[in-house]
Formats: structure tokens, C-alpha cells, sequence
């Protein structure tokens, strides 16, 4: 047996043996993509997983996605048939650099990772506009993983997805991003150190998409048949198509064909995403679907290879269910968490910050059944929450869904406030508030956070007692209404119904927070006992 092909069966029944245990997770009740009877619906994931990327190893799939500036970030997923899918980490627990992302960074961060395995350990590649091209690398993909290592540090090289050749040379495609560097619709192959520490040259252009293909970026590398493979979407996110890119050699020239687009279907802009095969050989492609509020969700498409091209969907259009794919196995329903108990001693997987986090902005209480968020106050010169890292949010989980969570609040100054709150450019939150003359429960919405508006407070009513159950219910659409409840049965409507916004780069996300107004002897504090999401 060759030593390559030997290390790549070791390395996969060690992965195996390493992987998460198959075993059934806490369901959502809000969307499920395995329908029971042999088949799937997309999206497999009703939730922000932007530009996914997927890998195989042993019997075991492993997905990451953008995290842009939410801490922890780059999300981990396992998946034993593509089809149910369970969080199980993140590469890191804060950005680099630690000082600039201690404060939000609406659509900076990770931008569009790549995960793939090589002599026995798994690397991701992941750029920051800003800064260069990152690499991170863990024996297993649950982790711990290394610190990320700048391998190139240049702006506005973005997407890079690498590829370790036959003949032991490596190879790193990127794509280029206007907003840092005034050059886009080009993708460029570096060479790589074969340990993917560093690029070897500042890169050689391969495809030029300005004719044709304009903002073709998110490209990823492989090698079929001795061809190498570029799969690369172009057009842009809402309303693109999905290209793939041949050659017999590693700088082309390469041909182009489009492999999926929206055609007659309802599925808008599918792209940027990934090709894998199951343990029998089928091949799967794996995208996104940009939804507005509720973020790019992820599909699962069927391929197959004719004369060596790929044909994705059914004849080039996405599905929106089939059969799901043949692992010779059946296994139990996983879906990513939403709901917490909050007796944990950590935070749950969904949960991300707004930035790198700080110790003393929320505390596990297992023993005492909840979360305790400190009412911390905002940094200088804020104004809106838009500009606020201590928010504890995570993705919309479904089309339709309701949020309820008991929280007893405990202020000690005037103007500490806690809450529920729906978070994007535009935001509105249900929060209980300290007065003069005692607590009030208030909606609050701010229209074009992102450009600094002020908050507006709408049905503004006193409330007794240091106990609440806040909700919201999020229809089609996006569309939201809040409502209240002293006793957890009898819950009051409250405020506007409001239509949540996409963030920068993500969709809108819903969560909890509480906030001071100024630095205290002692800081008031929020105990959320739950968060349902039905």
C-alpha cells in the first residue's frame, strides 16, 4: 500500500475512534431537516452557517462557517450522514488581534473558512479582510485547536482554501475583496509550505471573472481524475450562481461551466459551498442560501460527475428535498441546540458575544439553575446597542419561532435594565428598566443602528415583583411581536410589531443582555433561569 494512502486510512479510523459518540441530542422544535421517512428538506440548516465548508473523515463529516466578529468563533459541526448535523465547538474563544476585536466589528472577523485533513491533522484557513490569511490546526476536529497563525498578512485577500498536491507541493487559491483592496473578481493560487505555515510567492492569477463572472470569490480546491478543481460562486450573494473551474494544470488555464443556479426554483443565489463523497462513494454539495433576516442558511445538494464535470441539484437547479444520502446507516435526529436550561457550566454552544469577551460579564450557576448576566455598563462614547459587546446572542433558528425566557432582575442604580432582545441593523429589545419610581417594562427599537440612531421606547407600563417571563414571536417574514407575563401563563402584548434586519454580513440574531448605565460600588445583575424556543 502507498505510505500516502496508508497514513490517510490510519488518519481516518483514528478519527473515527476520536469522533463524538452517536447518540440522540436535544431536538429542536423548530425546524428539523430529516422528515423520517428517508428523506431530507432544505435547508438542512434553517440557520446562519454563511459559507460553509465541509469535510469527511472515516465515516465522520465535520462543517465550519464565517463567524465575522461573534466570539467563540468559527463554529465546529459534526454530521454522520450530512443531513442532522450537532454543534460540537469552536476553533477559537477569542479574535486575534485580542485588542481590536474587544470591541464590535460588524462584518470583519473570520470571513469564509476552509477545512480540509492532511497527514494526520486538520487544518483550517480562514482570512481577515483586515489582516491576511489565518491558519489553525488540531489533531481532531473537536478540537483544542491551535492559535490562529497569520500565514500571510496582506488586506483584502480573502476565502483561501488550500491543497496538498501528489507530487508533496502545496498550494493556497484566495479570492480578492474591493472593499480593502479595489481588486475583486480574481482568484489567485500561492505556493504553500507544505506544512501551510506560510505562502512561498504573492500568488499567480488563474481566473479572471470580470466578463462573466463578476464577484467570483469563496473558491475551493480540489483534485479529480488529474484535474484540479476550483468551485467558486460569482454573481454575489443574493442572486448569484455556482461555478466550477477545470484544469490539467494547477494554474490553468481553466475552463469554466455553471453548475447550479436558481433557475425556476424558489432557492435564490445558491453557492459558495462544498463537494464531499460518502464512505461509498457519492458525491454531495453543500451551500448557502442568503434569506435576508434570517442569515444563509445551508442546503445539501445531490451531484454526480458526467465527463468529468459536476452536476449539481437536479439538472443544475436546487432541490428542496430528496433522498438523503446513502452512509449505509440510519442514525437518530441531531440538530444544532437553541432552548438552554442554563444548568450547565458553561455556555451553552449557540451562545456568541458581540466581542471578545470579558470574565465578569456573565457567570453559569448550574447549582443554582441559571445564567447571571452583570449589568455592565456601556463603553464610552456608545450610541446604541449596535456598539455594545456584551450581548449574548445567537442565530434565528427557523421560519417561524417563539423565544420565551424567565429572567428575576436585580438592579442597583437607576437606569440598569435587562432583557430579550432581536439584534441586527436594526434592533428591538423587550427590557425591564429601574427607575425613580420603580420597574417598568418597555419595548425599545432603534431603526439604522448600524448608523447610530437613537433608541425609541414604545408601551412603557410599570411592573411588580422582581420576576418576568419576556417573549417574542417571530412570524414569516421575519416579523416580530413582544409580549410579557408576571405569572408565566397570562402574557401581555406589548410595543410595535417590528421587522428584524440582517446584521452586517449575518443574519439577525435574538438573545439576552443587561446593561448598567454607570461604573457602581456594585453592579446590578439579570438571573435567567431559562430560554425556550418553540
Amino acid at each position: 500500500m502507498p505510505r500516502s494512502l496508508l497514513r490517510a486510512v490510519l488518519f481516518g479510523l483514528l478519527a473515527t475512534a476520536l469522533a463524538p459518540p452517536v447518540r440522540p441530542a436535544d431536538v429542536s422544535k423548530v425546524w428539523v431537516a430529516d422528515q423520517g421517512d428517508g428523506t431530507y428538506q432544505n435547508p438542512i440548516l434553517h440557520a446562519d452557517y454563511s459559507d460553509p465548508d465541509v469535510i469527511r473523515i472515516g465515516e465522520d463529516f465535520y462543517l465550519t462557517a464565517s463567524s465575522f466578529n461573534a466570539v467563540p468563533g468559527l463554529p465546529i459541526l459534526h454530521s454522520r450522514d450530512l443531513v442532522n448535523w450537532e454543534l460540537i465547538g469552536h476553533v477559537y474563544s477569542a479574535q486575534p488581534p485580542l485588542d481590536v476585536y474587544s470591541k464590535p466589528q460588524h462584518g470583519n472577523g473570520a470571513w469564509a473558512p476552509s477545512i480540509r485533513a492532511h497527514n494526520g491533522e486538520v487544518y483550517i484557513f480562514y482570512p481577515d479582510p483586515d489582516y491576511g490569511i489565518y491558519m489553525v490546526k488540531a489533531k481532531t476536529p473537536a478540537g483544542p485547536w491551535s492559535a490562529p497563525l497569520l500565514v500571510k498578512q496582506v488586506k483584502g485577500w480573502i476565502d483561501p482554501c488550500p491543497l496538498w498536491d501528489d507530487d508533496g507541493q502545496a498550494y493556497l487559491v484566495s479570492a480578492m475583496s474591493a472593499s480593502r483592496s479595489a481588486l475583486k473578481s480574481s482568484l489567485i493560487v500561492s505556493r504553500m509550505a507544505p506544512d501551510g505555515t506560510r505562502l512561498l510567492d504573492d500568488g499567480t492569477l488563474v481566473f479572471d471573472g470580470h466578463a462573466q463572472d463578476p464577484t467570483v470569490e469563496g473558491p475551493k480546491f480540489y483534485k479529480r481524475n488529474g484535474y484540479y478543481y476550483i468551485f467558486a460562486p460569482a454573481g454575489g450573494v443574493p442572486q448569484g450562481w455556482q461555478l466550477a473551474l477545470r484544469s490539467r494544470h494547477v494554474y490553468g488555464p481553466y475552463e469554466r461551466r455553471v453548475v447550479l443556479a436558481q433557475g425556476k426554483t424558489a432557492i435564490n443565489g445558491p453557492h459558495q459551498g462544498a463537494w464531499v463523497e460518502t464512505p461509498n462513494g457519492e458525491s454531495w454539495f453543500v451551500h448557502f442560501q442568503d434569506k435576508g433576516a434570517y442569515g444563509r442558511v445551508v442546503h445539501l445538494e445531490p451531484m454526480k460527475w458526467v465527463d468529468d464535470w459536476p452536476v449539481i441539484g437536479a439538472h443544475g437547479e436546487p432541490v428542496l428535498s430528496y433522498r438523503k444520502p446513502n452512509v449505509g446507516k440510519t442514525y437518530p435526529v441531531w440538530t444544532p441546540p437553541d432552548s438552554d436550561e442554563f444548568n450547565a457550566s458553561r455556555l451553552g454552544l449557540q451562545w456568541q458575544w458581540h466581542a471578545n469577551p470579558q470574565p465578569a460579564w456573565a457567570f453559569p450557576a448550574p447549582g443554582l439553575g441559571f445564567l447571571r448576566l452583570y449589568a455592565i455598563p456601556p463603553p464610552g462614547g456608545y450610541r446604541n446597542l449596535w456598539d455594545v459587546p456584551n450581548l449574548l446572542l445567537q442565530k434565528f433558528p427557523a421560519p417561524e419561532f417563539t423565544v420565551t425566557a424567565k429572567v428575576t432582575f436585580t438592579p442597583r442604580v437607576d437606569q440598569d435594565r435587562a432583557g430579550l432582545i432581536v439584534m441586527g441593523a436594526d434592533y428591538a429589545y423587550l427590557g425591564i428598566r429601574r427607575k425613580p419610581g420603580g420597574l417598568f417594562v418597555s419595548q425599545t427599537v432603534a431603526q439604522d443602528a448600524d448608523r447610530g440612531s437613537a433608541e425609541k421606547e414604545f408601551g412603557e407600563a410599570p411592573v411588580a415583583g422582581d420576576r418576568f417571563y419576556l417573549r417574542v414571536r417571530v412570524s414569516r417574514g421575519a416579523s416580530c411581536q413582544f409580549s410579557y407575563s408576571l405569572d408565566g401563563t397570562h402574557f401581555m402584548p406589548i410595543g410595535e410589531p417590528f421587522s428584524a434586519r440582517a446584521g452586517r454580513w449575518i443574519g439577525a440574531k435574538v438573545g439576552l443582555f443587561a446593561l448598567g448605565t454607570v461604573p457602581a460600588s456594585e453592579f446590578g445583575y439579570a438571573d435567567f433561569d431559562w430560554f425556550h424556543v418553540e
